[in-house]
């Protein structure tokens, strides 16, 4: 099937559409519904009939936008009607909840006159929190944004005249420098003068460039003083007249520094992209088909030619859900008035700066495993990296707040945590854990430092104030990468082959002597070998902490930690956990790297790390022993083991929480299991530690939660060592060396 036919397929799929309503509390009991509905739904209406400000606490309006539209300018489609207009404000309502959390009711009104649409949307005003305007016609639409946001008192923005213009702002913004321009000097083309264009023309304005500088084209030709005086322009377009001769398209572009093109495709030729000005930068934005094609603009110059357009197959995609959605998420959980000119900016300047940082790997990934770092193209971030959200929204609201908009007060950083924990459990948990390793960070050991991964990680951890990061490699093949990266910082290196590290390799024939190594091969390890060079400079404690794995099998990469850094004094077995975060809870899984086979003792003991662990994430442990038995329903060798290691921490005074076992995992997991059958449990709630009674079980087990059972996952997590060493999974990601980076710091900010 073609693109058409599979996205008829998808939308008459069962239930037809792609939205629905779904409550957020529990309706499972008749008490629920007297909660829900009547008599107990007359409470939150008294209190909002006192004091209308309380609809906010006691309805979803805070977190409700009307999508509407009376589809008399679907783009790509034109006026096709309200009703044929729904799936694509449906689409708006995905997007909207995709990226920010926010929910939607579309709104399609059969409307043409611009009048009886704000007075239609005036009497919905109560029941939504902002009002997105979608796919109205131009000159229509100014009319209907100007009344309601001088008449209602709630958010209106609309998004086919601001969207475009905030995120190629941005990409202006980096789009200058780039060239080595000044955004006041610049001498800007438009080709196309309907609402997108003039509401961009305006906003770069408001990013500081002249409108004197900017020539305004439609399709009669240069928007110039003399049209405007015949009256040939409307008065919006009026207010981008030029005082020039009148003339086309391609008499505007020579010279011009920027091409903005919101018209339609294929109306550039490369002559009039090489009669611009030296290192054009150029916009083609329409849909489906740009003003000029990007290979063909590329090749026109021999200079650089930075270039954007609306499509997601090249470089540089503008593309509105890059605004919309956080923009209302801002405002919304600031109470805004309105979207007003400040928090347009605060948005594209946002972006801007994001589009400098380093792109996290699962970013990359989703385009194709293409580089992307700020350059030429790459002056806008992309629309599925996630750092929107909590970059984006807190620049608006931070705006609202200081234009006077906002009617409630945030504290900003406290803001940003929770947009992190809209995108996933394990987002929340790494918080609590980053947040107590920024408070006294430690030094920590990158084996494999020339890895790419593991410098830009030291550049993350480095730049969030995480940890103090030492890069274990060749100092120059080092530098060299983090240059090439792009990578604005000095990262501190350990060079085995530079330094004056012999007392390492001494200290390594100390303590393998008698295990058949000899001085000159200690010394030959500690130089080759990073993961022998790191055990020892942890345990010689010039770094706190050591991570290495990424490049080798888990195994190998465990040995030499476990060798020369040992397990704890009270520990005999070191073991490996991993932290699943599901939507409302989270668990601690051991063993799922480490023992084979454990008895009794060893399974013990990996379930009292396992509940420190959990409470250096503010968890308060309660363990499970599982089995494939329930207290006692089979004997066999098996089940034993459990059975008596759930015995042995019960009589530790040591061990501070609930514990119990052997039970079966779902016993461990439901409580309706666990009280109902089990009422004699020492668990008087579901278990968040479990421990599987061998290697297999629990790699199986964690594997399976997390692939369906749609878990984040974090970790492995090495406990029970002597200092805080983490192996990490060959292929892991920046994040998640930077996340295993936290918990090393707060493992030795325990020690």
């Amino acid at each position: 099937m073609g693109l058409d036919e599979d996205a008829l397929e998808y939308h008459r799929t069962d239930p037809p559409g792609k939205i629905e309503i779904s409550t957020t509390k529990s309706t499972n009991t008749q008490r629920d519904l007297s909660l829900a509905y009547s008599p107990g739904v007359a409470a939150p209406c008294m209190e909002i009939d006192a004091d209308e400000t309380d609809a906010y606490t006691y309805t979803a309006k805070g977190n409700l936008v009307g999508v509407v539209s009376n589809g008399s300018a679907v783009l790509g489609l034109g006026d096709i009607g309200a009703q044929a207009s729904k799936p694509v404000m449906e689409g708006k309502g995905v997007l909207f909840k995709r990226f920010a959390d926010i929910d939607v009711f579309d709104i399609e009104l059969d409307e043409a006159d611009p009048h009886k649409l704000v007075e239609a949307v005036k009497m919905m005003e109560p029941t939504f929190g902002g009002v997105n305007l979608e796919d109205i016609k131009a000159p229509e639409c100014f009319t209907v944004e100007e009344r309601l946001r001088e008449e209602i008192d709630i958010p209106v923005f609309h998004d086919d005249q601001h969207g475009t213009a905030i995120i190629s702002g941005a990409a202006l913004l980096n789009a200058v420098d780039i060239a080595g321009k000044d955004l006041e000097d610049l001498e800007i083309v438009f080709s196309g003068a309907g609402a997108s264009a003039i509401a961009t023309a305006r906003f770069y304005v408001s990013l500081g460039c002249r409108a004197e500088n900017i020539t305004m084209c439609d399709s009669t030709g240069i928007i110039t003083e003399s049209r405007a005086e015949a009256g040939d322009v409307n008065e919006y377009k009026q207010q981008f007249a030029s005082d020039v001769p009148d003339g086309d398209l391609a008499d505007a572009m020579e010279g011009a520094d920027v091409f903005v093109g919101l018209s339609i495709g294929g109306i550039v030729s490369q002559e009039m992209i090489q009669s611009m000005g030296a290192n054009p930068i150029v916009f083609a934005m329409a849909n489906p088909d740009p003003e000029i094609g990007y290979e063909e603009a590329k090749a026109a110059r021999d200079d650089e030619v930075i270039m954007a357009t609306g499509r997601s197959d090249y470089p540089n995609q503008v593309n509105n859900v890059l605004g919309f959605p956080f923009i209302f998420r801002g405002a919304l959980d600031v109470r805004a008035t309105e979207i007003n000119e400040e928090m347009k900016v605060a948005c594209a300047r946002a972006l801007a700066r994001l589009a400098r940082e380093d792109v996290p790997d699962a970013v990359v990934k989703a385009y194709g495993d293409e580089p992307l770092q700020f350059g030429p193209d790459y002056i806008i971030p992309k629309p599925v990296d996630p750092r929107v959200l909590f970059r984006v929204a807190p620049s608006i609201a931070e705006a609202a707040m200081e234009s006077g908009a906002a009617r409630a007060e945030i504290d900003l950083e406290e803001y940003e945590e929770e947009l992190e924990a809209r995108l996933g459990k394990s987002r929340e948990m790494m918080r609590v854990v980053l947040n107590k390793a920024k408070s006294e960070p430690k030094t920590v050991a990158l084996a494999e430092g020339e890895n790419e991964k593991m410098i830009r990680a030291a550049y993350q951890i480095q730049e969030q104030g995480i940890a103090l990061p030492v890069l274990i490699g060749d100092e120059s093949e080092i530098s060299q990468t983090a240059t090439d990266l792009g990578l604005d910082f000095e990262p501190q290196i350990a060079d085995p082959t530079a330094g004056d590290y012999d007392n390492y390799g001494d200290r390594l024939h100390e303590i393998r002597q008698r295990k058949g190594i000899t001085r000159t091969e200690a010394a030959d390890m500690v130089e080759r070998d990073s993961n022998y060079f790191g055990s020892v400079m942890v345990e010689q404690g010039d770094a706190d902490a050591l991570l290495t794995g990424l490049s080798h099998h888990y195994p190998s990469a465990l040995r030499p930690p476990l060798q020369v850094i040992g397990t704890a004094d009270d520990v005999d077995h070191a073991a490996g956990v991993y932290l699943l975060a599901f939507k409302n809870r989270v668990i601690f899984v051991a063993d799922a790297t480490v023992n084979q086979s454990p008895d009794e003792d060893v399974l013990a003991e990996v379930t009292k790390q396992t509940a420190k662990l959990a409470r250096r994430f503010n968890v308060e442990p309660r363990a499970a022993l599982l089995s494939y038995s329930n207290f006692g329903s089979v004997t066999n060798e098996d089940t034993r083991r459990p059975r008596a290691a759930a015995q042995l921490l019960q009589d530790d005074p040591e061990a501070d929480f609930p514990v119990d076992g052997e039970m079966q995992a779902d016993t461990a997991v439901v409580e309706d299991i666990l009280q109902g059958t089990y009422g004699f449990s020492e668990l008087e709630e579901p278990a968040n530690v479990l421990v599987f009674p061998n290697l297999e079980a629990g790699n199986i087990g964690y594997k399976l939660l997390q692939r369906l059972g749609g878990a984040d996952a974090i970790g492995p997590m090495l406990v029970g060592m002597d200092e805080p060493v983490h192996v990490l999974q060959r292929g892991d990601e920046v994040k998640d060396i930077v996340n295993l980076a936290g918990v090393a710091v707060v493992d030795a900010q325990q020690e």
